[in-house]
């Protein structure tokens, strides 16, 4: 039976609770468990007017700031935004965060780096010594070298740069993620580090703290211990914890003695769709959200077809007209106006057309992470070097194109290139790369990127990503080829699937920006956490989704479980169906007005069945194809 959604008031005693724990004389940490829709933000927005009203005079004098950790640059510009810019508090995204606490100490990143980076030499070494010949081992090799005059280069006292936002080249710059485990590395074993964050910052807020690096917040802890005057507040949902890097036990393992303070209301979504999300999580953690007074039943339809649908997106946007018809909401008729959610990437490339340069890099389990975020060195130079380029060509925006080649910096418009010319028009070879290109572009909708890299290399109109230096045909200056390397680990699969990649056509540059870039009508769980949508469309497919690691077959009853299933679940271990109810119930609570749930399935009639009996539809909120 479908479980009817409580109506509760504002959860004012919250916001008591986390000014009470904001307080310099007997600070206080806390877990503040904040599920979908719940208002966190706005809740952590009242602590800090609270706590500028009662204390921002003192910390003014001191020299101290409350630290306040968004996940994205997104969030931390709306929470910097609503305390309107108050230098009191210093807000920023964890990586920006670790660097301005890192960014003076430059000899104990060297010593870091020189302890670390013969460690990683000696894994490529073992990898070379194992694996084949040919590209693969020739980019090893390139690899060892280069980490051997890294090494060289950090023997000298050097300077270290970083860039939190974009791209980070040259032997100076630190990658995102060394920035983040340099400084959970000399928060434990620096105790001079540990005071200068406390003496700074003696409150640190924490948004999103289920998906926080899991080093990171263990050194928090670590320092919360060591020290009576810092105070941590982690701000999150276990339910809602979807990337691999977090500490999944977060919320059973918090230290003795914090507060726990529970914010119930759901101020987003409408009834019915609270009291699905609360079904769905009911098996994990118990926590029930409640609605306010007065707020609309909305609609909720779970539409059900077989796995052998010959054409799945037209059924898609079958169930979009349902969907008009059933709400009375024509916005469902127009497929912009609708959040297609996918549980896989995979799905979406599928959908806007860019499935064969996902699929080929995917391949390489160490390109799926960069290639879902937009962040894989070797795409985007095609798509934030190359496309956007291309794009104000197009639109004439000749001025544009020059801001846009110092910011990429083009090694043709460089200082040192420039003074070398001795033509009298100097710009002529950028005019004349830029004219090959386009032309290259517009010559075949079915050109390759690999024709599309040759001709950026051959003019010199971008640096080169180091991984795909072996596939120029070109005479190339390595030295001005881009340090970040997609390649931290050469083995044979990377090498392959990039070769294949780059024999895609090009013409998929566009639509995977413009997904990863999360203005589309496409997106998946990771692209839309934190947001909200009136209309939301979540499409789960076993088969098209093409992966291991989730299984909605599983999650809805039709498929059985494996033995390693069942001895995870005994054992307490995660397990792909903890994982899947945890990415369905993200995509289900991001729905304001409507949501319209899309499952194929190798059993539709099972699945029908299963669904009734966890209760959570009831007959006619089931729609068989």
């Amino acid at each position: 039976m479908v479980s009817k959604c409580l109506v509760g008031l504002a959860d004012t005693d919250v916001d008591l609770v986390i000014s009470h724990c904001l307080n310099p004389v007997s600070p206080h940490s806390f877990f503040l468990y904040a599920g979908a829709g719940s208002g966190k933000t706005y809740s952590l927005v009242k602590a800090l007017e609270a706590f500028e009203k009662s204390y921002g005079e003192e910390y003014r004098r001191e020299g101290r700031k409350l630290a306040v950790i968004t996940y994205t640059n997104a969030a931390c510009d709306e929470i910097t935004e609503r305390v309107k810019g108050n230098p009191l508090f210093h807000i920023s995204t964890i990586h920006s965060f670790c660097w301005i606490l890192i960014k003076s100490f430059h000899d104990g990143i060297r010593e870091y780096l020189l302890s670390e980076i013969p460690i990683e030499i000696l894994e490529l070494e073992k990898q070379e010594a194992k694996g084949r010949g040919g590209k693969a081992s020739e980019v090893r090799r390139r690899k060892i070298a280069d980490k051997k005059k890294y090494i060289e280069w950090l023997n000298a006292k050097k300077v270290f740069t970083y860039n939190p936002n974009g791209d980070n080249q040259g032997m100076a710059s630190l990658s995102h993620s060394q920035v983040i485990k340099i400084c959970s590395y000399f928060l434990v074993a620096k105790p001079s580090f540990q005071q200068i964050l406390v003496s700074r910052y003696p409150f640190m807020l924490i948004d999103e703290s289920q998906d926080t690096n899991k080093d990171f917040i263990e050194a928090l802890f670590e320092v919360e211990k060591r020290h009576e005057t810092f105070a941590l507040g982690l701000i999150g949902d276990m339910m809602q914890r979807i990337y691999g890097d977090g500490k999944a036990d977060l919320g059973a393992a918090l230290p003795e003695g914090w507060a726990n303070p529970i914010k119930h209301m759901n101020w987003r979504s409408p009834s019915r769709i609270v009291s699905l999300a609360n079904d769905i999580r009911h098996e994990t953690d118990q926590q029930i959200q409640k609605v306010p007074d007065g707020k609309p039943e909305g609609f909720v339809r779970l539409f059900i077809a077989n796995s052998d649908i010959p054409n799945k997106p037209q059924f898609e946007v079958t169930v979009e007209r349902q969907m008009a018809e059933i709400t009375g909401d024509e916005l469902w008729n127009n497929q912009e106006n609708t959040k297609h959610l996918m549980l896989e990437h995979k799905m979406a490339a599928k959908r806007m057309n860019f499935e064969p340069m996902y699929s080929a890099l995917s391949k390489s389990s160490h390109f799926q992470t960069g290639l879902r975020s937009g962040e894989l060195t070797s795409v985007r130079v095609f798509s934030e070097y190359v496309h956007p380029l291309y794009k104000l060509v197009k639109e004439g925006m000749s001025h544009a194109v020059m801001t846009h080649l110092r910011r990429t910096k083009s090694p043709l418009i460089s200082k040192e290139y420039l003074q070398s010319q001795v033509a009298t028009t100097p710009l002529q070879p950028v005019r004349e790369a830029i004219q090959k290109l386009v032309e290259l572009i517009d010559s075949d909708p079915k050109i390759a990127f690999l024709e599309i890299l040759q001709c950026v290399a051959t003019h010199n109109l971008f640096s080169i990503p180091h991984s795909l230096v072996a596939f120029i045909d070109v005479q190339f200056n390595e030295n001005k080829a881009e340090e970040e390397s997609d390649l931290n680990e050469a083995d044979d699969s990377s090498i392959e699937a990039l070769l294949a990649f780059l024999k895609t056509p090009y013409q998929q540059i566009e639509a995977y920006s413009t997904y990863v870039s999360g203005e589309g009508a496409f997106d998946t769980h990771q692209g839309v956490k934190g947001r909200e949508f009136e209309r939301v469309l979540v499409v789960m497919d076993d088969e098209d989704a093409g992966g291991f690691l989730f299984s909605y077959e599983k999650l809805f009853g039709v498929q059985e479980l494996t033995k390693r299933d069942r001895e995870n679940i005994t054992s307490g271990k995660e397990s792909g169906v903890d994982r899947t109810r945890r990415l369905f119930y993200v995509t289900c609570t991001r729905a304001e007005k409507s949501l319209a749930l899309v499952a194929y399935t190798r059993d539709p009639s099972r699945l029908k069945q299963s669904v009734l009996s966890k209760g959570w539809f009831i007959e006619n909120e089931i729609v068989m194809q």
